[in-house]
């Protein structure tokens, strides 16, 4: 089978191959049909991770496919199911353990024909997406999902950009009834958001203290405010939570010298890092998906092929939704 593989200094090479593994008790062989890429790759890719990455990984912790044989004493899955892997393989359920062993790190990940994975890491993809859409959803949606938990009718919601897991958050909050804003950096993106269903766009360019926009669209501030820049944008997250609302912090994407902490004891919010979702949180969010018909926004795809050239276009950017490459 083909793979691509981390290169020793980062980068990808494109002529490996491997036999097909088979899987032992518990595990299933899935026929790779779709893969996505998170900013998490990129930086494992280019060399740049916090952890020590093998030459010879396969990089990418987010696919899905078919399951195409079964070890002894699998009783999850049959051959034909069409599958997606959890981004945490050990967290099953309840508060969030320690970050374990991942894929395209640890653990080889999805960017091949073929993968081999434990039943109790894999959960079935709702019937209406494609596999394209359905790569989509181990980090991104999940996290997405984990963000806006307990936003509800009559709360507002801010996401920051068109990334994966801004759209993802803004389509959920949507479905629970929230009002959703967002901040972006041009007049497309814009409209792209707004017929998602924000109510309000503020271009953080034209409006660098959109913190203080924010809170005066809302009246007082966002309840939520889903965190991606980290440290470069926190402060004006900041200025558009609500008091007693809460900021969920997702990533750290953006230089800068982080926050006051005086300004945010005087918002008495609550700052809240997001660490993806256990497997029973991503089979809840895709019944959710499931029962509302939802589809993952998707930037481009890539054919398998061209997954050097995908991974170049999510570096370079801008980008609205998920970046997939096709298997």
């Amino acid at each position: 089978m083909r793979t691509f593989q981390v290169r020793a200094g980062g980068g990808l090479i494109t002529s490996a191959e491997r036999p097909v593994p088979s899987p032992s008790a518990g595990e299933v062989l899935v026929r790779v049909k779709a893969s996505s890429l998170n900013a998490r790759d990129l930086l494992i890719v280019t060399g740049r991770y916090s952890v020590d990455v093998p030459p010879g990984r396969i990089p990418l912790s987010d696919g899905a496919g078919v399951v195409e044989a079964v070890g002894d004493g699998v009783s999850r899955f049959r051959v034909g199911d069409r599958v997606a892997g959890t981004f945490h393989p050990t967290w099953l359920y309840g508060p969030f353990p320690e970050w374990g062993q991942l894929r395209g790190t640890h653990r080889d990940g999805w960017l091949t024909e073929y993968i081999v994975l434990d039943e109790q890491s894999a959960v079935a993809v709702p019937d209406h997406l494609t596999f394209e859409e359905a790569a989509t959803l181990p980090c991104a949606a999940l996290t997405a999902w984990s963000a806006v938990s307990g936003v509800g009718p009559g709360d507002a919601l801010l996401v920051q950009g068109s990334g994966g897991v801004s759209v993802f958050a803004l389509q959920l909050a949507r479905l629970a009834g929230a009002r959703v804003l967002a901040t972006t950096s041009s007049d497309a993106k814009a409209r792209r958001l707004s017929a998602l269903g924000a109510s309000d766009v503020v271009d953080y360019t034209s409006t660098p203290e959109w913190g203080v926009r924010v809170r005066a669209l809302t009246g007082g501030g966002a309840e939520r405010v889903v965190e991606i820049g980290g440290a470069g944008t926190l402060s004006q997250s900041i200025d558009a939570v609500a008091h007693g609302g809460q900021i969920a912090l997702v990533g750290n994407l953006a230089a800068g010298d982080g926050m006051d902490v005086n300004r945010f004891f005087r918002r008495a919010a609550t700052l809240r890092s997001i660490s993806v979702g256990s497997r029973g949180d991503f089979e809840r969010m895709n019944k959710a998906i499931a029962q509302n018909r939802l589809r993952p926004v998707i930037d481009r795809v890539f054919p398998f092929d061209q997954a050097p050239e995908a991974f170049s276009h999510f570096a370079k950017g801008p980008r609205f939704g998920k970046v997939v490459i096709s298997h």
